[in-house]
């Protein structure tokens, strides 16, 4: 064989072998997300329906109309617009009725005639909603006009049996859906085929992050086709035509955008106890001394009887011991640490449960020593 072919061929061969392990060595910026991920179109978006029924036909597990009077005027008055007359007085015990809340969402863009799912709740006393029918409710808007029109049989998705006062009871049986329960009765105008811009909204207010996707859009659409407003809102020149506009935002969604590093956040639920924080949180050099103070109090029922021919009264005399204890902590030192994991590590040498870091975290960021935005939620 020719040795400068010999010697081509293994630089051809090495070449090949460095790039298709590229992927195991070369830096990943995981950082990178499509702007539909990060962003949505200005007006495209779903519209809250809320509507007031009955639903009909539960197997005596309805409202106790003595204590929901709302359920009985309500039958009445439906009743009525069909020709029905109650007379004026009549007690009405149904036990298969139950007032209800019926809610849904109307997506953008939705059409008469569509189908929606909803969802059903009691607000009264009902003790199930399983097996019965939602009578023809039509739901409103934001602005008092109807939108919708639900009617179906229900899905609850549990069950239960009560009988001699006990009971037994799977999931939630108030509330159901009914899948495709609602019909589409007005569309809401959506500014796509407005004016000559659109607007995008980012999910969070970041001013590298609204910069980077009108840079990304230019860059695909050409320069000044999009302008950052702030640090939330990128404004953008669209073609005229409704097939143009919808092909522009097609590609404007799968543009790639390089996000910078967020914000360092520790977001704290005092309900839970839980901990969340970014990788972007950092600490600097400090001491954390950690200990556990417990107060306990256990009472002992007692009895205090009079003494012969005293004619005192017996009486219940009660006897309760406190006691305190204390669990001293040693005072560890923390070094400065610019990663998640050295924060974990110094957290975790203090052998704190997730409520004592509630209090520690607070009290390293006002120490100084926590380099992070605490949110409580």
């Amino acid at each position: 064989m020719n040795p400068s072919l010999d010697r081509l061929l293994r630089w051809a061969v090495s070449l090949a072998f460095v790039v298709a392990s590229a992927a195991v060595w070369w830096p990943v910026d995981a950082r990178a997300a499509r702007i539909k991920e990060i962003a949505s179109v200005q007006g495209m978006r779903s519209n809250a329906l809320v509507g007031y029924g009955l639903v009909v036909g539960l197997d005596g597990t309805g409202d106790q109309t003595t204590q929901t009077p709302f359920t009985t005027q309500s039958l009445n008055a439906m009743l009525q617009q069909m020709g029905v007359t109650v007379p004026a007085g009549a007690a009405a015990q149904l036990r298969n009725v139950a007032a209800v809340m019926v809610t849904a969402e109307l997506p953008a863009f939705a059409r008469p005639g569509q189908p929606i799912d909803v969802t059903v709740s009691s607000i009264g006393n009902a003790k199930s909603l399983r097996g019965g029918t939602l009578i023809s409710t039509p739901l409103k808007g934001a602005d008092g006009n109807i939108y919708a029109l639900a009617q179906g049989n229900l899905l609850v998705g549990g069950a239960g049996a009560s009988a001699n006062g006990s009971k037994v009871q799977i999931n939630h049986l108030a509330a159901g859906r009914i899948p495709a329960g609602a019909s589409v009765e007005r569309s809401v105008a959506t500014p796509l085929a407005l004016g000559n811009t659109l607007q995008l909204d980012l999910d969070s207010a970041d001013f590298a992050t609204a910069h980077a996707v009108a840079e990304a859009i230019n860059a695909a659409k050409g320069a000044g086709t999009a302008a950052a407003v702030d640090g939330r809102t990128v404004r953008m020149q669209v073609p005229p035509g409704s097939d143009a506009r919808v092909a522009f935002l097609a590609d404007i969604e799968n543009l790639p955008v390089t996000l910078s590093r967020p914000a360092a956040r520790v977001v704290l639920n005092a309900r839970t106890g839980s901990v969340v924080m970014n990788d972007a949180v950092t600490i600097g050099a400090c001491a954390v001394a950690h200990g556990s103070l417990s107060v306990t109090i256990s009472t002992t029922p007692g009895v205090s009887q009079p003494g012969p021919l005293s004619q005192g009264q017996t009486v219940q005399a009660d006897k309760s011991d406190i006691s305190i204890t204390q669990q001293g902590g040693s005072l560890i030192q923390m070094a400065a640490g610019t990663k998640l994991a050295d924060v974990v590590k110094a957290l975790n040498a203090l052998g704190a449960t997730p409520m004592d870091l509630l209090a520690i975290l607070q009290a390293m960021k006002s120490a100084g020593a926590l380099n992070a935005e605490i949110e409580v939620i």
